[in-house]
Protein backbone atom coordinates (compact mmCIF):
# COMPACT_ATOMS: atom_id res chain seq x y z
CA UNK A 1 0.00 0.00 0.00
CA UNK A 2 1.54 3.09 -1.22
CA UNK A 3 1.65 6.18 1.42
CA UNK A 4 -0.50 8.67 1.73
CA UNK A 5 0.46 12.19 -0.86
CA UNK A 6 1.36 14.44 2.30
CA UNK A 7 1.99 18.23 0.92
CA UNK A 8 4.81 19.92 3.00
CA UNK A 9 4.27 23.99 2.65
CA UNK A 10 7.52 25.82 2.78
CA UNK A 11 6.90 28.30 5.55
CA UNK A 12 8.57 31.81 5.60
CA UNK A 13 10.76 31.44 3.04
CA UNK A 14 12.80 34.11 5.47
CA UNK A 15 12.97 31.85 8.97
CA UNK A 16 13.70 28.07 9.45
CA UNK A 17 11.03 26.46 7.48
CA UNK A 18 12.50 25.66 4.07
CA UNK A 19 15.88 24.35 5.89
CA UNK A 20 13.53 22.24 8.37
CA UNK A 21 11.80 20.51 5.36
CA UNK A 22 15.24 20.25 3.43
CA UNK A 23 16.56 18.15 6.95
CA UNK A 24 13.28 15.89 6.72
CA UNK A 25 13.89 14.95 2.96
CA UNK A 26 17.64 14.51 3.59
CA UNK A 27 17.16 12.44 6.95
CA UNK A 28 13.95 10.87 7.26
CA UNK A 29 13.83 9.12 3.41
CA UNK A 30 11.26 6.19 5.12
CA UNK A 31 9.23 8.74 6.28
CA UNK A 32 9.23 10.90 3.54
CA UNK A 33 7.92 9.04 1.02
CA UNK A 34 5.27 10.20 -0.64
CA UNK A 35 5.14 13.86 0.70
CA UNK A 36 6.49 16.93 -1.14
CA UNK A 37 6.59 20.69 -0.91
CA UNK A 38 4.67 23.63 -1.70
CA UNK A 39 6.63 26.48 -2.46
CA UNK A 40 9.21 28.30 -4.49
CA UNK A 41 11.85 25.77 -6.28
CA UNK A 42 14.53 28.43 -6.04
CA UNK A 43 14.09 29.03 -2.21
CA UNK A 44 14.02 25.50 -1.63
CA UNK A 45 17.14 24.87 -3.50
CA UNK A 46 18.72 27.93 -1.35
CA UNK A 47 17.36 25.68 1.57
CA UNK A 48 19.09 22.71 0.62
CA UNK A 49 22.61 24.43 0.04
CA UNK A 50 22.19 25.35 3.42
CA UNK A 51 22.26 22.27 5.33
CA UNK A 52 24.96 21.02 3.21
CA UNK A 53 25.75 17.40 1.67
CA UNK A 54 23.88 14.05 1.71
CA UNK A 55 26.92 11.15 1.52
CA UNK A 56 29.23 13.69 -0.37
CA UNK A 57 26.43 14.97 -2.51
CA UNK A 58 24.49 17.96 -2.60
CA UNK A 59 20.56 17.15 -2.08
CA UNK A 60 18.90 17.51 -5.00
CA UNK A 61 15.97 19.26 -5.78
CA UNK A 62 13.40 18.11 -8.30
CA UNK A 63 10.51 19.72 -9.63
CA UNK A 64 7.14 18.21 -9.79
CA UNK A 65 3.67 18.76 -12.00
CA UNK A 66 1.21 17.09 -9.92
CA UNK A 67 1.25 16.00 -5.92
CA UNK A 68 0.58 12.37 -7.63
CA UNK A 69 4.31 13.11 -8.77
CA UNK A 70 5.39 12.53 -5.44
CA UNK A 71 5.51 8.62 -5.11
CA UNK A 72 7.31 9.18 -8.37
CA UNK A 73 10.64 10.95 -7.15
CA UNK A 74 13.67 8.58 -5.95
CA UNK A 75 14.61 8.83 -2.36
CA UNK A 76 17.13 11.37 -1.40
CA UNK A 77 15.34 13.79 -3.51
CA UNK A 78 13.52 17.09 -2.73
CA UNK A 79 10.38 17.49 -4.67
CA UNK A 80 8.75 20.62 -5.22
CA UNK A 81 5.76 21.84 -6.63
CA UNK A 82 6.06 25.37 -7.66
CA UNK A 83 3.17 27.34 -6.74
CA UNK A 84 3.17 30.12 -8.74
CA UNK A 85 5.57 32.15 -10.63
CA UNK A 86 9.25 31.85 -9.59
CA UNK A 87 9.98 34.48 -6.88
CA UNK A 88 12.72 36.69 -6.05
CA UNK A 89 14.84 36.07 -2.98
CA UNK A 90 13.89 37.20 -0.06
CA UNK A 91 16.78 38.17 2.90
CA UNK A 92 16.82 36.14 5.32
CA UNK A 93 15.61 36.67 9.07
CA UNK A 94 14.07 40.10 8.38
CA UNK A 95 10.24 40.03 8.47
CA UNK A 96 8.91 41.43 4.83
CA UNK A 97 5.35 41.19 3.07
CA UNK A 98 7.46 39.42 0.24
CA UNK A 99 7.47 36.34 2.52
CA UNK A 100 4.35 36.56 3.83
CA UNK A 101 2.99 36.68 0.49
CA UNK A 102 5.36 33.20 -0.53
CA UNK A 103 4.14 31.37 2.77
CA UNK A 104 0.07 32.14 2.75
CA UNK A 105 0.38 31.23 -0.82
CA UNK A 106 1.60 27.92 -0.16
CA UNK A 107 -0.60 27.31 2.39
CA UNK A 108 -3.39 28.42 0.38
CA UNK A 109 -2.41 25.94 -2.30
CA UNK A 110 -2.30 23.08 -0.15
CA UNK A 111 -5.27 23.66 1.43
CA UNK A 112 -7.32 23.76 -1.41
CA UNK A 113 -5.34 20.57 -3.17
CA UNK A 114 -6.40 18.75 0.18
CA UNK A 115 -10.06 19.38 0.06
CA UNK A 116 -10.23 18.70 -3.87
CA UNK A 117 -8.64 15.29 -2.22
CA UNK A 118 -5.51 15.62 -4.15
CA UNK A 119 -3.49 15.16 -1.73
CA UNK A 120 -4.58 13.56 1.91
CA UNK A 121 -2.82 15.44 4.42
CA UNK A 122 -0.71 19.27 4.89
CA UNK A 123 2.12 19.44 7.15
CA UNK A 124 2.79 23.44 7.41
CA UNK A 125 6.05 24.67 8.31
CA UNK A 126 6.33 28.03 10.24
CA UNK A 127 5.21 31.19 9.13
CA UNK A 128 5.58 35.18 10.91
CA UNK A 129 2.17 36.53 11.54
CA UNK A 130 4.23 40.23 11.11
CA UNK A 131 4.98 39.38 7.59
CA UNK A 132 1.04 37.73 6.92
CA UNK A 133 -0.06 40.99 8.12
CA UNK A 134 2.44 43.03 6.16
CA UNK A 135 1.34 41.09 3.69
CA UNK A 136 -2.52 42.23 3.63
CA UNK A 137 -3.30 39.04 4.51
CA UNK A 138 -6.12 39.07 6.91
CA UNK A 139 -5.97 36.39 8.75
CA UNK A 140 -3.56 36.02 11.95
CA UNK A 141 -2.37 32.31 11.63
CA UNK A 142 -2.71 28.99 10.07
CA UNK A 143 -5.24 27.87 11.93
CA UNK A 144 -8.11 30.98 10.79
CA UNK A 145 -6.70 30.58 7.08
CA UNK A 146 -7.15 26.97 6.95
CA UNK A 147 -10.63 27.28 8.30
CA UNK A 148 -11.57 30.33 6.16
CA UNK A 149 -10.42 28.11 3.50
CA UNK A 150 -12.75 25.00 4.14
CA UNK A 151 -15.64 27.28 5.13
CA UNK A 152 -15.16 28.88 1.17
CA UNK A 153 -15.13 25.34 -0.38
CA UNK A 154 -18.06 24.00 1.75
CA UNK A 155 -20.26 27.32 0.55
CA UNK A 156 -20.45 28.51 4.29
CA UNK A 157 -19.55 31.39 6.81
CA UNK A 158 -16.86 30.53 8.60
CA UNK A 159 -18.53 30.52 11.80
CA UNK A 160 -20.48 27.36 10.68
CA UNK A 161 -16.83 25.96 10.37
CA UNK A 162 -15.56 25.53 13.86
CA UNK A 163 -12.26 24.05 14.19
CA UNK A 164 -9.61 24.20 17.23
CA UNK A 165 -6.27 24.17 17.94
CA UNK A 166 -4.61 20.90 19.32
CA UNK A 167 -1.11 20.70 20.84
CA UNK A 168 0.28 17.23 21.19
CA UNK A 169 3.78 15.33 21.69
CA UNK A 170 4.22 11.36 23.58
CA UNK A 171 3.22 12.96 27.08
CA UNK A 172 0.63 15.63 26.89
CA UNK A 173 -2.53 16.81 24.85
CA UNK A 174 -4.45 19.99 24.92
CA UNK A 175 -7.24 21.44 23.22
CA UNK A 176 -7.72 25.40 22.79
CA UNK A 177 -11.19 26.93 23.59
CA UNK A 178 -9.90 30.37 21.77
CA UNK A 179 -6.67 30.93 19.95
CA UNK A 180 -4.96 34.38 18.63
CA UNK A 181 -6.66 36.88 20.90
CA UNK A 182 -5.52 39.47 23.27
CA UNK A 183 -5.89 38.01 27.07
CA UNK A 184 -8.97 40.17 27.75
CA UNK A 185 -10.36 39.12 24.25
CA UNK A 186 -9.82 35.34 25.10
CA UNK A 187 -11.39 35.52 28.91
CA UNK A 188 -14.53 37.32 27.45
CA UNK A 189 -14.93 34.27 24.66
CA UNK A 190 -15.13 31.44 27.36
CA UNK A 191 -18.78 31.37 27.33
CA UNK A 192 -20.92 28.22 27.62
CA UNK A 193 -21.34 27.84 23.84
CA UNK A 194 -17.32 27.93 23.46
CA UNK A 195 -16.87 25.39 25.93
CA UNK A 196 -19.53 23.05 24.35
CA UNK A 197 -18.48 23.41 20.96
CA UNK A 198 -14.54 23.18 21.85
CA UNK A 199 -15.54 19.40 23.79
CA UNK A 200 -17.32 18.22 20.95
CA UNK A 201 -14.88 18.89 18.72
CA UNK A 202 -12.08 17.22 20.67
CA UNK A 203 -14.65 14.16 21.28
CA UNK A 204 -14.98 13.88 17.88
CA UNK A 205 -11.73 14.24 16.61
CA UNK A 206 -9.98 12.02 19.43
CA UNK A 207 -12.52 9.29 19.05
CA UNK A 208 -10.99 8.69 15.49
CA UNK A 209 -7.81 9.31 16.88
CA UNK A 210 -7.83 6.83 19.75
CA UNK A 211 -10.33 4.21 18.30
CA UNK A 212 -12.52 4.99 22.00
CA UNK A 213 -14.08 7.95 23.45
CA UNK A 214 -11.39 10.14 25.56
CA UNK A 215 -11.35 11.33 28.77
CA UNK A 216 -11.48 14.93 28.46
CA UNK A 217 -10.55 17.35 31.32
CA UNK A 218 -11.24 20.75 31.54
CA UNK A 219 -8.71 23.15 33.12
CA UNK A 220 -10.12 26.17 34.81
CA UNK A 221 -9.83 30.37 33.61
CA UNK A 222 -9.54 31.48 37.42
CA UNK A 223 -7.04 30.29 40.16
CA UNK A 224 -8.09 27.32 42.12
CA UNK A 225 -10.70 27.00 39.11
CA UNK A 226 -12.68 30.21 40.67
CA UNK A 227 -12.51 28.76 44.27
CA UNK A 228 -16.25 28.19 44.13
CA UNK A 229 -17.12 31.64 43.05
CA UNK A 230 -14.24 33.54 45.36
CA UNK A 231 -11.89 34.29 42.38
CA UNK A 232 -14.51 34.21 39.57
CA UNK A 233 -17.73 33.35 38.20
CA UNK A 234 -16.81 31.79 34.94
CA UNK A 235 -16.47 28.07 36.11
CA UNK A 236 -19.96 28.15 37.55
CA UNK A 237 -21.83 30.25 35.03
CA UNK A 238 -20.07 28.81 31.97
CA UNK A 239 -17.46 25.96 32.18
CA UNK A 240 -19.43 23.89 34.42
CA UNK A 241 -22.80 24.12 32.51
CA UNK A 242 -20.63 23.14 29.55
CA UNK A 243 -19.86 19.74 31.10
CA UNK A 244 -22.86 18.86 32.67
CA UNK A 245 -24.44 19.45 28.79
CA UNK A 246 -21.18 17.58 27.55
CA UNK A 247 -22.27 14.78 29.95
CA UNK A 248 -26.05 14.23 28.62
CA UNK A 249 -24.24 14.08 24.98
CA UNK A 250 -22.19 10.77 26.28
CA UNK A 251 -18.94 12.67 26.44
CA UNK A 252 -16.82 11.73 29.02
CA UNK A 253 -15.48 14.78 30.72
CA UNK A 254 -14.69 16.24 34.37
CA UNK A 255 -13.61 19.41 35.90
CA UNK A 256 -12.90 22.23 35.45
CA UNK A 257 -9.89 21.81 37.49
CA UNK A 258 -7.03 23.80 39.21
CA UNK A 259 -5.40 24.98 35.93
CA UNK A 260 -2.10 24.35 37.88
CA UNK A 261 -2.24 20.93 38.36
CA UNK A 262 -4.62 19.45 35.87
CA UNK A 263 -1.56 19.31 33.27
CA UNK A 264 0.28 17.34 35.39
CA UNK A 265 -2.27 14.70 36.33
CA UNK A 266 -2.98 14.41 32.34
CA UNK A 267 0.23 14.05 32.03
CA UNK A 268 0.45 11.28 34.02
CA UNK A 269 -2.15 9.16 32.47
CA UNK A 270 -5.70 10.36 34.47
CA UNK A 271 -7.07 12.16 31.50
CA UNK A 272 -5.93 11.28 27.61
CA UNK A 273 -6.58 15.33 27.04
CA UNK A 274 -6.90 18.96 28.93
CA UNK A 275 -9.53 21.45 26.90
CA UNK A 276 -7.76 24.84 28.00
CA UNK A 277 -9.39 27.98 27.98
CA UNK A 278 -6.84 30.47 26.44
CA UNK A 279 -3.57 29.96 24.09
CA UNK A 280 -1.04 30.32 26.45
CA UNK A 281 -2.53 28.31 29.25
CA UNK A 282 -2.94 25.51 26.81
CA UNK A 283 0.16 25.93 24.99
CA UNK A 284 2.75 26.55 27.79
CA UNK A 285 2.31 22.91 29.47
CA UNK A 286 3.36 21.02 26.02
CA UNK A 287 6.31 23.60 25.00
CA UNK A 288 7.64 23.31 28.53
CA UNK A 289 8.28 19.22 27.61
CA UNK A 290 9.48 20.08 24.48
CA UNK A 291 9.23 22.02 21.39
CA UNK A 292 11.22 19.94 19.69
CA UNK A 293 8.54 17.33 20.28
CA UNK A 294 5.61 19.13 20.35
CA UNK A 295 2.67 19.13 16.91
CA UNK A 296 0.27 21.38 16.30
CA UNK A 297 -3.73 19.65 14.93
CA UNK A 298 -6.23 21.89 13.82
CA UNK A 299 -9.26 19.44 14.35
CA UNK A 300 -12.50 20.22 12.83
CA UNK A 301 -11.36 20.66 9.64
CA UNK A 302 -12.39 18.39 6.27
CA UNK A 303 -8.71 17.63 6.31
CA UNK A 304 -5.97 16.90 7.55
CA UNK A 305 -3.05 18.94 9.09
CA UNK A 306 -0.55 19.84 11.33
CA UNK A 307 2.70 21.70 11.94
CA UNK A 308 5.68 21.77 14.11
CA UNK A 309 5.19 23.28 17.61
CA UNK A 310 7.47 25.95 17.12
CA UNK A 311 7.91 29.54 15.09
CA UNK A 312 10.29 31.00 12.24
CA UNK A 313 13.50 31.34 14.66
CA UNK A 314 14.91 34.13 12.89
CA UNK A 315 17.72 34.27 14.78
CA UNK A 316 19.11 30.92 13.61
CA UNK A 317 17.58 30.98 10.23
CA UNK A 318 20.28 30.37 7.26
CA UNK A 319 22.88 28.57 9.58
CA UNK A 320 21.84 24.94 8.63
CA UNK A 321 21.51 24.43 12.47
CA UNK A 322 17.62 24.13 12.51
CA UNK A 323 16.41 21.22 14.22
CA UNK A 324 13.40 18.81 12.18
CA UNK A 325 12.35 16.61 15.23
CA UNK A 326 8.82 18.73 15.57
CA UNK A 327 8.65 18.49 11.83
CA UNK A 328 8.68 15.02 11.82
CA UNK A 329 6.63 14.57 14.74
CA UNK A 330 4.30 16.27 12.52
CA UNK A 331 3.95 13.81 9.67
CA UNK A 332 3.96 11.03 11.48
CA UNK A 333 1.00 12.63 13.19
CA UNK A 334 -0.43 13.83 10.01
CA UNK A 335 0.16 9.91 8.57
CA UNK A 336 -1.98 8.41 12.23
CA UNK A 337 -4.61 10.80 11.32
CA UNK A 338 -5.05 10.19 7.55
CA UNK A 339 -5.19 5.79 8.78
CA UNK A 340 -7.47 7.24 11.31
CA UNK A 341 -10.22 8.98 8.81
CA UNK A 342 -13.25 7.90 8.31
CA UNK A 343 -13.50 6.44 4.53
Amino acid sequence: MREPVTCLTQGDPAGIGPEIVARFFRDSQQLAAGCFVAGDVACMRRAAAMIGVDGGMPLPVARIAAPADAHGVPPRCLPVLQVGPPAQPVEIGVVSAAAGKLAAAAVVWAARAALRGEVDAVVTAPLHKEALAAAGVQFPGHTELLQAEAAAFAGKPVEQMPVRMMLANDELRTVLVSIHLSLREAIEAVSQASVLETLRITHRSLTRLLGRAPRIALAGLNPHAGEGGLFGREEIDHIVPAAQAARAEGIQVSGPYAPDTVFMRARTGEFDVVVAMYHDQGLIPVKYLGVDKGVNVTLGLPLVRTSPDHGTAFDIAGTGRADPSSLVAAVRMARQLCTARPS
